[in-house]
């Protein structure tokens, strides 16, 4: 990050809170028609294991959450910042920040939005009787947060405090400069108290969802489909062109491509592994492709007997040629990665390790050493979980391979649903696990939870005391360049840990047909809200 982020966070902010009165829907060039039908049907990848917005993690559900429920801020399709609920916001000190809402924000049932909403939506989430998986990741950010996700003060304690009805005070441990960004994450967003006590764990079901986003459900029909349709108690109706949107929740992206070729499908979530420079002769006007602020990782079980050795994880992570795999596997663009923090993200540099520049020759003559020190024999058999996906699969295979030809393990595959395999990951029941993470907001923080001790995004179970000393210093430094400097020193010895094995920054690769508009590749958070598209007449 450049010296001045923390900055231009605040100054983006002032500006936004300013320009707070503009239209921020669907921008519809001049001279485009508009479809007569405003219905669009989205590829998600996977089954959302919940519609929840606190209890939510994977990708598939919150990119649903985000289209039916609205925080304080939100983000466009050019991934900038926008005012959500919030109208307005300013900083009145390092961990203070005042949000005033705007009087016009409803629920789907046409009651008003107000501040109380979300203290109640930011107590639920870090109340340990929910334990929703994010409740640690943000929790840690909000005065008193910590303590009340180990269950050592109440939720009523949490730094969220409404001042009257449309103005929110919210206090944070230490100082936020991108608390705006933060807050524009559903998880973070207001709850319907009366809903939830009506209704229960079911409130989240079509007829009975009260949200207050864009959209609301209409059906929902597990494994086949998610039907959301425009809210028309939303605040900014008038500028969302769609009526429907139809997220698909398929696993196999060979058979998404095929209902996109048929017609049946306006936008693919992802390309299958391989076929990218195929689909850029014969579909380049339907191919959008993009580097964003995500990783893709195995995660490696810090507390099972044989990966809790240094030297098995050093070594499997050593003999791993990501250039191979970035280049002939998935070959859609993705970079190589050697560090939990990729390129782009503000407020630290990724680490890298010296024998990233070596031979392949010299990395594995070292990887065997140290698996003959830790007593590891060839034959030995190390277990791969993955969910269900071709390009995981894929994946998986060259790992397997990577570890078979240059080390002599054997590798068993573990393949689950999604929803299955997310909860398995958590629970530590696994070995190796793959795992990836897109940015929540742009900071070198949101790549550090999943390496930091106790974090519920924390999968590896790995802890290292003095990197969080380092992570602790950076945050409460109000010195943009010295927290940089010591969130980066924090990266590396975590990552020479070798808590999990990094190999990919993303890229998304999708099929996204001409008519729809509204798509950007400007995006690096990869998080598109349907309230941007539209579809020009065709």
């Amino acid at each position: 990050m450049s010296n001045k982020q923390s900055l231009q966070v605040i100054a983006a902010a002032v500006a936004l809170a300013m320009a707070s009165g503009a239209a921020l829907a669907a921008k519809v060039p001049a001279g485009v028609k508009l479809a007569a039908k405003q219905e669009l049907i989205r590829g998600n990848g996977s089954e959302p294991e919940s519609l929840d917005p606190m209890v939510v993690e994977g990708v598939p559900a919150n990119l649903i959450t985000h289209d039916l429920f609205e925080g304080l801020t939100a983000t466009d399709n050019d991934g900038t910042l926008q005012p959500g609920v919030a109208e307005s916001w300013k900083q009145t000190a390092p961990t203070t920040w005042v949000f005033h809402l705007r009087k016009n924000a409803k629920w789907s049932d046409g009651s008003n939005v107000t501040a109380d909403d979300f203290v109640y939506g930011i107590r639920r989430l870090v109340d340990p009787k929910l334990a929703a998986p994010y409740a640690g990741t943000f929790g840690i950010f909000f005065e008193n947060g910590p303590d009340i996700v180990a269950g050592k003060k109440p939720a009523s304690a949490i730094g969220v405090k409404a001042l009257d009805k449309y103005t929110l005070e919210v206090k944070t441990a230490f100082p936020v400069s991108y608390l705006p960004e933060l807050m524009s994450n559903a998880q973070l967003g207001p709850a319907p108290k009366a809903v939830i006590d009506k209704y229960g764990k079911d409130w989240v079901k079509p007829g009975k969802m009260v949200s207050n986003g864009p959209f609301v459900l209409k059906d929902w029909q597990v494994n086949s489909k998610v039907v959301v349709e425009k809210n028309p108690q939303y605040w900014d109706a008038k500028n969302v062109q769609l009526t429907k949107v139809t997220f698909l929740p398929i696993e196999d992206q060979n058979a998404e491509v095929k209902l996109y070729q048929s017609g049946q499908m306006d936008m693919t979530y992802q390309l299958p592994p391989g076929v990218f420079q195929q689909f850029k002769t014969t579909m380049p006007k339907d191919l959008k492709n993009n580097t964003i602020l995500g990783l893709r990782y195995y995660s490696l079980n810090n507390r099972d007997p044989l990966m809790k050795d240094i030297r098995v994880r050093k070594a499997l992570s050593m003999v791993v040629d990501r250039d191979l795999l970035a280049s002939k596997i998935t070959a859609d663009g993705q970079q190589p990665a050697y560090s939990v923090m990729v390129k782009g993200v503000h407020g630290a540099q990724p680490s890298t390790y010296d024998w990233a520049k070596w031979p392949m020759a010299k990395r594995v003559d070292e990887a065997k050493k140290l698996l003959a020190e830790a007593g590891v024999k060839p034959g030995t058999t190390v277990k791969l979980s993955y969910n269900t996906s071709d390009y995981h699969k894929k994946m998986a295979i060259f790992m397997a391979s990577e570890w078979k030809s240059k080390l002599g393990l054997n590798t068993s595959m573990d393949n689950t649903e999604f929803k299955v395999f997310l909860k398995k990951r958590h629970d530590g029941d696994y070995q190796i696990a793959r795992n990836g993470w897109l940015a929540d907001y742009n900071d070198a923080t949101t790549f550090l939870a999943l390496v930091q001790c106790g974090n519920t995004q924390n999968d590896n179970f790995n802890c290292n005391k003095k990197a969080e000393e380092l992570i602790k210093q950076g945050n409460e430094s109000t010195d943009p360049a010295k927290r940089t400097q010591l969130l980066t020193q924090a990266t590396k010895v975590v990552m020479d840990d070798y808590p999990m094995i990094p190999v990919l920054q993303y890229t998304l690769p999708r099929l996204v047909k001409p008519y729809v508009g509204g798509y950007s590749l400007k995006n690096t958070a990869d998080r598109y809200r349907s309230k941007y598209f539209y579809i020009a007449q065709h």
